[in-house]
């Protein structure tokens, strides 16, 4: 394998563990909304301001990601789906914020 072959595949492997891990941070931050959607005690002005940090910086990681050339229409369309989802999941957060 050649030193080009290597570094792409190393850069390619950080990519996608880095997009899975924003994954998961979408998925943990639906959790505690859906938790505090339950519970009207959960959403103390500490909770929001916590939350919409979280927001915040999903946010802000999400749209300054910048595809690879190398990424695949899959990994293209996953971005465009946070992208989607990360306004979906404030506007969950708005309806639970008193």
């Amino acid at each position: 394998m050649s030193w080009h072959s290597k570094a792409m595949a190393s850069y390619d492997h950080g990519w996608s563990d880095y997009v899975k891990g924003l994954k998961q941070a979408l998925i943990d931050l639906e959790q505690d909304i859906t938790e505090a959607e339950k519970m009207s005690d959960t959403c103390t002005l500490e909770w929001c301001e916590a939350i919409e940090h979280v927001v915040d910086e999903l946010s802000n990681a999400i749209y300054s990601i910048h595809e690879p050339v190398f990424s695949t229409d899959e990994q293209s369309q996953s971005i465009k789906d946070m992208r989607k989802r990360i306004h979906e999941i404030y506007h969950r957060y708005k309806m639970v914020k008193p």
